[in-house]
C-alpha cells in the first residue's frame, strides 16, 4: 500500500511538471509584450524545477530508505528465529549437561564410597602388616637364640666326642698294664707264701670270688695309674646320656597333617543353585533378614567353585553400612582367598584354598563377639582361628542379606568382579557358635544342628542366570560353566 501511494505522488509531479514545462513554449509570442510577467513565470519554473529536483531527490531517499527498513525487518525476523534456535539448542544442551552433572555426582559418590573402604582395607593391611612384621622379628630372634643353643650344643657334643676319644685310649692302655700286673702277681705268688706275707688278690682270685671285686680292684688300678684322669666314669655315663637323649628324636612331635581325600558321596541335601558367570543379575535374595542383633555366628554351606578365585558368596547391607557382614571375594585378591568382614572396615583374611579344584567342600566360618573369637573349617577340619576381631560387636538387624553379590548400597550396584561363580547347597545360618561335633556331623551330610535361623528355603528371589537344580547327591549335579 505504502509502495502505490509513493508511486502515484511521482507520477503527479511529472505530470504536472510537463505541463508546465509546455505551456510557455505555447504562449512564448505573447510574452515578448510581457515580460517581467514571464520573467517571473521564469524564475518560478525553475525554482520549481529545482522543488521538483530535491522532491525526487528526497523521494528517492525515502525510496532507499524504506528498502532498507524493510531489509532491517528481514534481517531482525531472521534474528529472531535464530535466536529461538540458539535458546532451544541452549535448552536442550542445559538438560543434557544437567544429566550428565547427575551421573558424574552419583559416580563421585560412588567413588568416594569405594576410596573410603580402600582407605580403611588399606589401614586393616598395614596394622596387619606392621603386627606380621613385630611377630616376624619376634621369631627370627627366637631362631638366632635356637641357632646359638645349637652352636653350643655342637661345640658341647664336639667335646664330649674328644673326651670319649681320649678315655678309650685310656682304657686301652690300662688293659695293657693290668695284664702286665696279672704277669708280675703269679710270677710273685709264690715266693709271697713262702715268706709268710699277705699279696694282694690276683685278678683271676677275684673273678673267683664275684664280678664285683674283679670291677672295684680294675677301678683302683685305674686310679693309681691315672690320677690326673679328665672325668670319672660317671661323668662319662652321664655326657653319654646327654648325647643320646640330644640324638634320640622326641616321639611327642606332631604327626603330619593327612590330607584330606574328599567328602565322599554327600546326598539328600538341599537344592544346588549355580551361578553360571559374573553377571550382575546372579543375585539371590534371602528374607527375612536378620530378625535380631547377633553376637554371634555360624555360617555353613557345601561349596563348589567354578573359577581361580573365590567370589562373594553373603552379603548384609544396613543403611548405614553397606558391609556389616561379608564374605568378600574379588579377581584381584589372592587366589583362594576370602576377606571375612564384620562391620566395616574390620575383617580378617581367610584362605580357602582346598575349594580350587573344583570339588565340593563344606565350610563353616563361625564367630562370636566374646574375645572377638572366630574359626574357619574346611571338610571337618579346623584350618584358622583368631581373636580380638570385633570384641563385644553386635551385628544390627534390619538389612537386605544376598548370596552371590557384594552390595555397595543396600540392595544394589553390584561388581561383576566380586560375583561368585560356581555352586551353592545345604547353606544355613546359626545365631550361635556351633560345636566341632555339629561342624562334623554338618559336613558328614548328617542332619542340620538345630537353631538355624536362614536356610535356603528362605530364599525370596532368583535373579539373573542362576540354576536351581535338585541332585540325589552332590556329585551327580551339573557344573557351572562360564
Amino acid at each position: 500500500m505504502r509502495c502505490l501511494k509513493k508511486k502515484t505522488l511521482l507520477f503527479l509531479l511529472i505530470f504536472v511538471s510537463l505541463n508546465v514545462h509546455r505551456t510557455p513554449s505555447q504562449e512564448a509570442h505573447p510574452a515578448r509584450q510581457r515580460k517581467p510577467f514571464f520573467e517571473r513565470l521564469r524564475r518560478l519554473e525553475e525554482q520549481f524545477q529545482r522543488f521538483q529536483q530535491v522532491t525526487l531527490t528526497h523521494l528517492q531517499n525515502i525510496a532507499n530508505n524504506y528498502n532498507v527498513y524493510h531489509n532491517m525487518d528481514v534481517r531482525f525476523q531472521s534474528l529472531v528465529e535464530q535466536s529461538q534456535a540458539v535458546a532451544l539448542a541452549m535448552n536442550q544442551s542445559q538438560a543434557a549437561i544437567q544429566g550428565d552433572v547427575a551421573h558424574l555426582k552419583t559416580w563421585y559418590r560412588k567413588s568416594q564410597r569405594r576410596s573410603r573402604k580402600v582407605d580403611a582395607r588399606l589401614q586393616a593391611l598395614d596394622l596387619s602388616l606392621s603386627t606380621m612384621s613385630r611377630q616376624w622379628v619376634e621369631k627370627e630372634g627366637e631362631q638366632k637364640a635356637q641357632r646359638e643353643a645349637i652352636a653350643s650344643l655342637a661345640l658341647s657334643v664336639q667335646a664330649l666326642q674328644d673326651a670319649l676319644a681320649s678315655l678309650t685310649q685310656q682304657v686301652h692302655s690300662q688293659g695293657a698294664r693290668l695284664a702286665a700286673l696279672e704277669g708280675q702277681t703269679q710270677s710273685a705268688s709264690s715266693g709271697t707264701v713262702a715268706l709268710g706275707l699277705t699279696t694282694a688278690p690276683t685278678p683271676t682270685q677275684l673273678a673267683q670270688r664275684g664280678p664285683g671285686s674283679l670291677q672295684l680292684w680294675r677301678d683302683r688300678q685305674v686310679a693309681k695309674s691315672s690320677p690326673q684322669h679328665r672325668s670319672s666314669p660317671h661323668d662319662v655315663t652321664v655326657h653319654v646320656q646327654e648325647m643320646q637323649k640330644f640324638q634320640t628324636p622326641s616321639s611327642h612331635q606332631a604327626a603330619p597333617p593327612r590330607t584330606y581325600q574328599g567328602p565322599g558321596n554327600i546326598c539328600n541335601t538341599d537344592p544346588v543353585l549355580i551361578f553360571p558367570n559374573t553377571s550382575t543379575e546372579n543375585v539371590i535374595f534371602l528374607s527375612p533378614g536378620f530378625l535380631m542383633p547377633l553376637r554371634a555366628l555360624s555360617f555353613c554351606s557345601w561349596v563348589r567353585m567354578a573359577t581361580s578365585h573365590l567370589g562373594t558368596l553373603l552379603s548384609y547391607a544396613t543403611k548405614d553400612n553397606d558391609n556389616k557382614l561379608v564374605l568378600h571375594g574379588r579377581n584381584s585378591l589372592v587366589p583362594g582367598s576370602i576377606h571375612f568382614v564384620i562391620g566395616d572396615p574390620d575383617f580378617r583374611e581367610l584362605s580357602l584354598k582346598p575349594l580350587l579344584d573344583g570339588q565340593w567342600h563344606h565350610i563353616c566360618i563361625i564367630w562370636t563377639s566374646v574375645e572377638g573369637k572366630y574359626w574357619l573349617h574346611i571338610d571337618r577340619r579346623l584350618v584358622a582361628t583368631g581373636s580380638r576381631f570385633r570384641e563385644g560387636y553386635e551385628i544390627p538387624p534390619g538389612g537386605s542379606l544376598v548370596l552371590g553379590q557384594e552390595q555397595d548400597t543396600v540392595g544394589g550396584e553390584f561388581d561383576s568382579s566380586e560375583a561368585f561363580v560356581g555352586s551353592i547347597s545345604g547353606l544355613a545360618i546359626w545365631d550361635r557358635a556351633l560345636l566341632p561335633g555339629e561342624v562334623a556331623n554338618l559336613a558328614s551330610g548328617k542332619e542340620l544342628p538345630t537353631g538355624a535361623i536362614l536356610t535356603l528355603t528362605n530364599v525370596t528371589s532368583v535373579g539373573g542366570f542362576v540354576q536351581s537344580a535338585k541332585c540325589t547327591c552332590l556329585e551327580q549335579c551339573p557344573y557351572a560353566t562360564l
